[in-house]
């Protein structure tokens, strides 16, 4: 009886993600064509209202596919989210949905730096280009350089980045180390760091090859100023510092939901 009730799950669950992959696609090649349009349209000096229209296409979309995946999702933290002016977002990574996720709640547009292989991705390309991500090739030290530059440049004229330090997928693991280099695009900027800790999101897809209906925590904590940390001390002191608040608010959110399991507190 057992073990037909968890086919039964799984059966449901591969049947939920195949119909969530077709959403995802159908999706992306409907809103594509008004994307072009804005971005094309940014060109005669509208960059900054088609910007914001483009990042609500993006979040729109991001939200349909998380109301889709049916998780139960705690956001905290959005006051800490400044509403203006160049910002670094940096975040833990377990999952391939929390771009979807960030997309969703952080409320203002943002760019990534993304693998160089990403380029050859249809559609998917394209957005990464039009919401101000980058494409880096990591075996090319100078072209990687000039990446870098690049975003430090979107984030002085008042635009916001994200950063995944781990380097990959934690995939479940917890919060793995911080690669070294991970902050020069935020030291760079000399930006505002606005860290964000993402619990259990590695249980929507990756945990069990399907889509799952778990509970995730998303919470923006409060910003870093890079600037007020001494040059010599800006590598290892951010790095450690950032990791710090992360580690604490994915431990705080594991608490939370034990507790609300338990009935002690309001799910």
């Amino acid at each position: 009886m057992e073990a037909r009730f968890v086919d039964a799950i799984e059966r449901t669950g591969k049947i939920k993600t195949f119909f969530i992959f077709i959403a995802l696609i159908i999706t992306i090649v409907a809103v594509s064509p008004i994307g072009i349009v804005l971005f094309l349209i940014s060109f005669l000096g509208l960059k900054k209202p088609t910007s914001v229209m483009m990042y609500r296409i993006a979040q729109m979309w991001a939200r349909l596919i998380i109301w889709m995946s049916g998780c139960r999702l705690t956001v905290q933290g959005l006051a800490n989210i400044p509403k203006k002016g160049g910002l670094c977002f940096v975040s833990n990574h377990g999952s391939i949905f929390d771009i979807p996720l960030l997309l969703a709640y952080a409320g203002r547009p943002f760019g990534f730096i993304a693998k160089k292989e990403l380029i050859w991705l249809p559609l998917i390309n394209i957005w990464i280009f039009m919401l101000g991500g980058l494409f880096m090739d990591r075996k090319n030290i100078r072209k990687g350089i000039k990446t870098i530059e690049r975003g430090a440049q979107n984030i002085k004229h008042g635009g916001a980045m994200i950063i995944f330090p781990e380097g990959q997928r934690s995939h479940g693991e917890g919060i793995l180390p911080f690669r070294s280099g991970a902050f020069k695009l935020a030291t760079q900027a000399e930006a505002l760091i606005v860290p964000v800790a993402i619990g259990e999101s590695y249980g929507i897809f990756e945990e069990r090859g399907f889509v799952s209906k778990v509970s995730v925590g998303l919470t923006f904590l409060k910003p870093i100023l890079t600037a007020d940390i001494p040059k010599e001390d800006r590598k290892q002191r951010l790095s450690d510092q950032v990791y710090t608040v992360i580690d604490d608010a994915l431990k705080a959110q594991r608490v939370q939901a034990e507790l609300a399991k338990s009935g002690d507190v309001p799910a």
